[in-house]
């Protein structure tokens, strides 16, 4: 019997379930092929490593930009030992997203190691490890700090914080930090959406309050 002849000699539902599978298989095929390749790339926030635009360096007010990756720059600003972190493709244009205007009510430091969550090379968001400081918890030098992570999303779109981690309730603060700008931080709207607090709540999200 040749091909065609065995193809009509098949039940209609023999054929519907050859076809069924085929379709299946041809799915599986392109989504392996348009599945995206994401992972981290790492940049320096450290004062020797960017250019001062505004202020002293060492001095109680200034404005620093750092390298980014792809284009994008990272605009850090500092008043009164509180910094604001921000993203743009340059200084000006940090300068009018949310992320410049989010700030912690007690004093507060971003960390020199900025991680970018990229899909594809394209960075989509930043994560940074803050400190905190608690006023409640005082050390021999003054207020001890806190750390805390912040996921903060990327253009296309404002630039803002989409999530925060405690890390020191959070033993897997990284990971969760990671997965949080996953599967977060391209979907979320700056204007509408709220800030999400992943994993254990700890004292650091309680200071954190702006």
């Amino acid at each position: 019997m040749s091909p065609a002849q065995q193809l009509t000699a098949l039940s209609a539902s023999q054929v519907l379930a050859w076809i069924g599978t085929a379709l299946l298989l041809t799915g599986a095929c392109g989504s392996q092929a348009t599945a995206e390749t994401i992972g981290s790339i790492y940049s320096s926030a450290a004062a020797k490593d960017c250019r001062t635009i505004s202020g002293k360096k060492d001095g109680d007010s200034s404005t620093q930009i750092c390298p980014g990756k792809n284009g994008l720059i990272l605009l850090v600003n500092e008043g009164d030992l509180r910094q604001t972190v921000s993203v743009g493709r340059s200084a000006r244009a940090a300068a009018k997203e949310p992320a410049a205007e989010t700030w912690f009510g007690p004093f507060n430091s971003a960390g020199n190691t900025v991680e970018w969550r990229v899909a594809d090379g394209r960075p989509f968001a930043i994560i940074q490890r803050w400190q905190i400081a608690d006023n409640d918890d005082q050390g021999k030098s003054g207020p001890k700090d806190k750390p805390m992570l912040v996921v903060t999303r990327l253009p296309p779109g404002p630039v803002c914080h989409v999530a925060y981690v405690d890390a020191t309730a959070n033993a897997n603060a990284n990971e969760l930090a990671r997965q949080a700008a996953d599967e977060t931080a391209r979907s979320f709207i700056c204007s509408k959406d709220e800030v999400r607090i992943v994993g254990t709540r700890g004292r650091v999200l309680g200071l954190a309050r702006p």
